[in-house]
Order: structure tokens, then C-alpha cells, then sequence
């Protein structure tokens, strides 16, 4: 017995496959989308945290520098040493200098660390976009070959996004420098 498919039937099964494939890109995209826009808030967080913090190292750098020639001054126009509390309070603002710089550089450390996952993010989602494009060129065409394209696309999207959500510091180091 010979079975022929029909080309209404094999045209079928390429949408139902191409219809299944879209339904879960779309749904990954939807939750790479909500997760990188959380680290992009992280991000920004980290980033506004640093700045602040690298502010007040100045600011502390600066009053440090204040303090030390105002005693510098006294001594000169009084004949004596600095007064007591000059120097204790130079001494605070050496002690918070080191603090304050090492908490910026870990801020500064935490946004590089959520960068690799937002680079994750967006070159997964550039992967899935094509992979969906495909699919919808695949349908158009009736291709099967197109079909087979698209979901090496989204086997790659979907790695990312994965690694993202993982936190595994897998980084598309080619994609970010060729598309950043």
C-alpha cells in the first residue's frame, strides 16, 4: 500500500510546526524581557549607586585636604601644633577614604557582572526575532529548510537565555562587539 501525502497535509504539518515554534520563542522572549528589564533596573541602581559613592569619596578627599591645611595654617600662624580635633578629623577621613572607594569599586564590579546577563538578554532576544522571522518565511515559502534555520536561531536564543537566568557567565563576546 502506497500512502501519498497530500500537499494540503504536508503544508499542515510545516504550520502546526511553525505555529508551536513561534507560541514558544514568543512566550521565552516574554520572560527574557521581563528578567533583562530587571537587571537593566539593577544596572542602573548599581550605577547611580557607584556614582554617589565615588562622590562622596571626593567630597571626603576634599575635606581631608581642607582639614590637613588648616592645620597646616594654625600651626604656622600660631607657632604650635595642629589642634586636637583637626587632626581627629583628619584621621576620620582617612579611615573613610579607603571605605568609601572600595564600595564604589564593588558597585562598580556588581554592574559589570549584571551587564554580562543583560548582554545575555539582548542577544538572545535578537536570536529569537530572527528565529520568528524565519519561521514566518518558512510558512510563506513552505519551506522545511527555513524551518530547520529558524530553530538554530532559537536553540542559540534559547542557550542565552538560559545562561541569563542561570547567571553562567557564558558571554556573546562576538555579537556585543560587532553589534555594540
Amino acid at each position: 500500500m502506497e500512502f501519498e501525502v497530500s500537499a494540503e497535509a504536508k503544508d499542515k504539518r510545516l504550520n502546526r510546526r511553525v505555529a508551536v515554534t513561534v507560541v514558544i520563542l514568543s512566550v521565552a522572549m516574554g520572560l527574557g524581557n521581563i528578567k533583562d528589564g530587571n537587571i537593566v533596573q539593577a544596572m542602573d541602581q548599581a550605577q547611580a549607586r557607584s556614582v554617589d559613592l565615588w562622590n562622596e569619596y571626593q567630597a571626603t578627599r576634599t575635606k581631608l585636604r581642607m582639614t590637613e591645611i588648616a592645620g597646616l595654617q594654625l600651626a604656622a600662624m600660631r607657632g604650635t601644633a595642629a589642634s586636637p580635633r583637626l587632626a581627629t578629623d583628619a584621621a576620620r577621613y582617612r579611615s573613610e577614604a579607603p571605605r568609601l572607594a572600595a564600595a564604589a569599586q564593588a558597585q562598580g564590579a556588581r554592574y559589570d557582572a549584571l551587564n554580562v546577563h543583560d548582554d545575555q538578554f539582548d542577544a538572545s532576544e535578537a536570536s529569537l526575532a530572527t528565529a520568528i522571522s524565519l519561521c514566518a518565511v518558512a510558512a510563506l515559502v513552505e519551506s522545511d529548510a527555513l524551518l530547520v534555520a529558524a530553530w538554530a536561531f532559537a536553540a542559540f536564543g534559547l542557550f542565552l537565555s538560559a545562561c541569563g537566568f542561570a547567571g553562567w557567565g557564558f558571554h556573546p563576546d562576538v555579537l556585543s562587539t560587532l553589534l555594540g
